[in-house]
């Protein structure tokens, strides 16, 4: 959502890094990110995605920088091997996740590693990943992230480790901008706004071979380093204090690497990874591990980014199982989710499917659905991001909207058929992991959209498969959560911008909530107190929260992603809900999950 996922409000950015990391201010001794108005995925992005997507949309891509940017003091990795290796003496190695002389390319090793992260409990959800390391002894649980940072810290973690090359291409004050193993570079020159990393930072990888958990080298300034200023970023298990920074000293010798992801996952999101220069579109059947897949219901702006967790054919029959990862806004763990729920995800028409956008664009055209990485490889004297060799043939341009249309229908037919007890479950399912979202971070507007969205989608089973129609569903399925946690419309709507939001606001707005709506005293139903933004505030439960001697445990609203809105509204818009109100399904009682 990454919604996403994937700052603060969009406006003169160019001006203000300068500010920030230039005029003699020590970058490593501040938050890198967010900057003061920067926002990666609004409408006025620092970094953008780059134009013209579907001219350049071939399997030989646009031209990256000049190849000499390797040799350069911005250079972050050294690059000795290819994506398609198969027979160099590294290729041939035993790996993190193949034996020696496995005959795997890379990429097919990246989708092995991918494959292979062990399945553990997440933090207060479901399930997530042990991210492994080729260094002995060293793995550690899944880090905090967005959705789309999700999926980019995987692919850069795997490139920097085995000397692979890697860059993502944006576009910034009317000109390409490569950020990757040689550093920020535009086509011909590094920005000199960011960092000579191999000359600012260390590298111990020549420690690779014995280094334990115990003599792991660690570099203090990266530990510091935040991913936002609302520390939605923090690794608890790592210690008191540990952001993205930490958990990134943990797994790098290469300590540039720690440092240069705080700034890739910064100035990318969701729309970097929607370009067809990043990423290309694929053909649903040669669907594997390390993919990733892309809801976008709007040209910019969040959209939510899911990474291929499990790929499996069913002995015997054409279909096939598969499973999906995401990170979420506010950051969380990747959760894991099992084959029926991830079937959901594969087959919405958000993934470039059938129908528009608000503007009436065509969900087909907004760069969503299942992708691959390029490749990163030279030819006259420049990086090229390129469709591998191996892909070419499932590789399906931009601009072939009829096959980009219809992948989420393949996906319905490639994806194993559940009996409708099994959907309407794993529908319950996905709602219910929305309202846990919304218990810990209740300004999530997310998570109220992707709750209504499953409604939504449980209604039309309901009517279809069992003949009950809305009002009967939702008396049988909903909850008080789910009006108190209305949902909002996002641009016209503060709250939505607020991800630091706490699990104890939650227990304070439903306990008003659970004791207004059947006061006794008041002798009838009344419709639950929405948690929004009103007259520039909070007070009902600000006050509440007073009364109940806990005032300290409401925190006050903050702009903690891009949040042009702030300037204009005072008090939220609640989108058009299709339920009825809470006291014409519950009269007489208050639902309980």
């Amino acid at each position: 959502m990454t919604v996403l996922f994937d700052r603060l409000a969009a406006g003169a950015t160019a001006l203000l890094l300068l500010i920030a990391l230039g005029c003699g201010t020590d970058a490593d001794d501040v938050d890198l990110a967010p900057f003061e108005n920067f926002s990666k995925d609004s409408d006025e992005a620092f970094f953008d995605p780059p134009p013209d997507d579907n001219k350049f949309d071939t399997t030989a891509g646009i031209k990256g920088p000049v190849v000499q940017a390797d040799e350069s003091n911005t250079q972050v990795w050294a690059v000795p091997n290819r994506w398609e290796d198969t027979d160099t003496d590294a290729a041939r190695a035993a790996g993190i996740a193949w034996e020696a002389d496995s005959g795997l390319d890379w990429n097919e090793k990246y989708a092995a590693w991918v494959r292979g992260l062990k399945k553990i409990d997440a933090d207060g959800f479901g399930t997530t990943f042990e991210l492994s390391t080729p260094f002995e002894g060293v793995a550690l649980r899944s880090p905090t992230l967005e959705c789309a940072e999700a999926t980019v810290f995987l692919r850069v973690a795997f490139a920097s480790w085995y000397g692979l090359p890697f860059y993502m291409t944006a576009w910034a004050e009317g000109s390409n901008l490569h950020i990757g193993h040689f550093g920020v570079w535009r086509d011909n020159a590094p920005d000199g706004r960011f960092p000579s990393f191999k000359t600012r930072y260390e590298d111990h990888s020549d420690q690779a071979g014995s280094v334990t958990p115990e003599t792991w080298p660690s570099d203090a300034k990266l530990a510091r380093r935040k991913l936002t200023l609302s520390g939605d970023d923090a690794n608890e298990w790592l210690g008191d204090e540990a952001y993205a920074g930490a958990y990134f000293d943990k797994i790098f010798l290469n300590k540039r690497v720690g440092h240069f992801l705080v700034y890739v996952l910064t100035y990318t999101g969701s729309i970097h990874l929607a370009s067809t220069q990043n990423t290309f579109n694929l053909k649903p059947e040669a669907v594997r591990e390390g993919d990733t897949l892309l809801h976008r219901w709007q040209r910019k702006g969040i959209g939510h980014t899911m990474v291929v967790k499990r790929v499996d054919p069913i002995e015997g029959t054409d279909f096939i199982e598969a499973e999906l990862m995401s990170g979420s806004m506010p950051r969380r763990q990747p959760k894991w989710e099992n084959a029926a729920s991830s079937k959901f995800n594969f087959t919405k028409s958000y993934g470039g499917g059938v129908g528009t956008d608000s503007d009436d664009n065509e969900y087909a055209t907004l760069g969503g659905g299942i992708k691959r990485w390029r490749v990163a490889k030279t030819s006259g004297g420049r990086w090229h991001n390129e469709v591998a060799v191996n892909d070419q043939a499932v590789f399906i341009p931009r601009n072939d909207v009829d096959a980009i249309r219809a992948r989420p229908a393949q996906f319905e037919e490639l994806l194993k058929e559940e009996t409708p007890e099994l959907k309407r479950d794993t529908l319950l399912e996905r709602i219910q992991s929305y309202r846990d979202h919304l218990k810990n971070f209740p300004a999530s507007c997310s998570a109220r959209i992707h709750r209504e969205e499953f409604f939504t989608e449980l209604y039309d089973l309901q009517e279809r498969e069992f003949g009950k129609n809305q009002t009967e569903t939702d008396a049988e399925f909903r909850i008080l959560d789910d009006y108190v946690f209305a949902q909002l419309q996002y641009d016209k709507s503060r709250t939505c911008c607020w991800n630091s939001s706490t699990s104890a606001m939650y227990e304070l707005i439903m306990a008003f909530n659970t004791a207004w709506v059947h006061d006794d005293e008041a002798g009838q139903c009344r419709e639950p107190v929405v948690f929004k933004m009103v007259d520039d505030g909070y007070s009902v439960f600000q006050e509440y929260a007073e009364e109940q001697g806990q005032a300290a445990d409401w925190v006050a609203w903050s702009a903690d992603e891009g949040c042009p809105q702030a300037s204009t509204v005072t008090t939220d818009t609640e989108a058009e809900h299709v339920h009825e109100s809470y006291c014409t399904s519950f009269p007489g009682g208050i639902p309980s999950e």
